[in-house]
């Protein structure tokens, strides 16, 4: 063996293997992306997202309606807080309202569709009469109740439309009608067009569209085949298209879609200017809450309507992004739940909430970016206004009963423990210690996921 120049044996080194390849689980951007899809399939997702999104949205809502309604309300000579104080009264009564529903089974949902119809077109009727209704920005569409408090019914006209038409759909389909066109359109299409009619008597038409959404997502999920879908939008689209263009208000409205600056005329376009002017000077994260400018008498409606111009204005980007993001993830649970129930009544039901909040936010939404005509609807669970904010709880309390009554869902709730486990008779226990927090992964390995995927 040859030695080196200190004359000591040279050191024979390890001959250095090839590093094993690494696993995709061994990434850390694949395990967490595994492990964000493991719990995004998990039983209690949607049932999270529909109570925490909700929950979310309608406190941020009250936080806006305060910061956005206190220079309405000092130039009506009342308190700052005068329309705030009516907003959480509303809030309070619907979560008694959500926590009902949501605690209710889905027989007693059923039962109540057609006393919620038969009340929602009795008050809709009551709305015509002289000396009951009352007209508010043009409108005839409300009820007063006495002092400062009104009800508009066509709000209760959404849910009643939900409830009736997906116990009357569960039912056909139940005995397998639904292939015959007649029975897919009679009576829903008829009453439909009734509550349409009783709401276009007052004027309403932004209402009169999240009707029609509603119809259009029902009958979609009813598989409507497409010559029988698009023959109803072509009737549904001409009699939008006569209202629209024997009206110079709503003429007005569609002109200013896209104005960046007033107008001299009918169409003005001030109040879809200003709201344009809002979310343009909020930058990214916003000048501050209660330090909007728009709200001091440049923007109409800044409280109800364009209350999502001033959240853009103080919030920035990064509120206005938030709260797209919150109804884009209430929209997925309502999806979610319709998709992987069994019971017709709960998957049509389900459908028809989600097409009424998502369609009513991208209208409202849409108007207030000037993509859409202004249709002076409220942004759901968000803006000012106790008549749509009852009835959207209520019906968000239907989709938590929903997804609460999953088989999936039920299993987790079902095995739910307390962190600590309750002390055993005797010292056994007591040597052994509280016991460990048992996942529903470890209690039941072998409960069936309900379709999840």
């Amino acid at each position: 063996m040859p030695s080196s120049r200190t004359g000591r044996p040279p050191v024979q080194r390890a001959v250095r293997r090839p590093a094993a390849p690494r696993s995709p689980r061994d990434n850390p951007v694949r395990r967490a992306y595994l492990n964000a899809k493991r719990a995004w399939d998990r039983p209690l997702t949607a049932y999270y997202l529909i109570a925490g999104g909700s929950l979310l949205i309608t406190v941020l809502g009250l936080v806006m309606v305060y910061s956005a309604s206190q220079i309405t309300a000092l130039q009506m000579s009342l308190p700052g807080s005068y329309f705030f104080r009516k907003q959480l009264l509303a809030a309070v009564i619907g979560g008694v309202l959500l926590l009902i529903a949501s605690r209710m089974p889905v027989k007693l949902h059923r039962a109540l569709a057609y006393p919620i119809l038969a009340g929602a077109v009795f008050l809709m009727a009551l709305v015509q009469v002289p000396g009951i209704g009352m007209s508010v920005n043009g409108n005839q569409n409300w009820i007063s109740l006495g002092g400062s408090f009104q009800i508009q019914p066509s709000e209760f006209g959404k849910l009643a439309l939900v409830l009736w038409s997906a116990d009357l759909l569960a039912r056909k389909q139940d005995r397998n009608l639904l292939n015959q066109w007649k029975h897919m359109l009679v009576p829903l299409v008829p009453v439909a067009f009734l509550l349409l009619g009783l709401i276009m008597l007052g004027g309403d038409m932004g209402t009169a569209i999240i009707l029609t959404a509603i119809l259009f997502g029902l009958l979609w999920l009813a598989g409507a085949p497409t010559r029988l879908f698009v023959g109803v939008l072509s009737i549904a689209a001409t009699l939008g298209f006569v209202l629209i263009k024997t009206s110079p208000n709503r003429m007005a409205r569609l002109a200013c879609i896209g104005a960046t600056q007033p107008k001299t005329g009918v169409a003005d376009c001030w109040q879809a200017v200003h709201g344009i002017y809002a979310l343009a000077s909020g930058g990214i994260f916003g000048s501050g809450l209660g330090a909007s400018v728009e709200k001091w008498g440049q923007l109409p409606e800044a409280h109800t309507d364009f209350i999502f111009a001033v959240t853009g204005e103080e919030l920035g980007l990064a509120g206005t992004l938030s709260v797209l993001a919150l109804f884009a993830a209430l929209g997925y649970a309502g999806i979610r739940v319709a998709g992987r129930t069994e019971d017709p009544f709960v998957r049509y039901a389900a459908g028809g909430v989600t097409t009424w909040v998502t369609a009513q936010a991208v209208i409202n939404i849409g108007a207030v970016l000037g993509l859409l005509p202004i249709a002076g609807v409220p942004l759901p669970l968000f803006s000012y206004g106790g008549s749509a904010l009852l009835p959207t709880m209520f019906a968000i309390g239907l989709l938590i009963a929903f997804a609460r009554d999953e088989p999936g869902a039920r299993a987790a709730l079902s095995m739910r423990q307390p962190r600590f486990g309750r002390k055993r008779a005797g010292g056994a226990a007591s040597a052994r210690g509280p016991r460990r927090w048992n996942t529903m992964r470890r209690r039941a390995p072998q409960a069936r996921p309900s379709g999840e995927r």
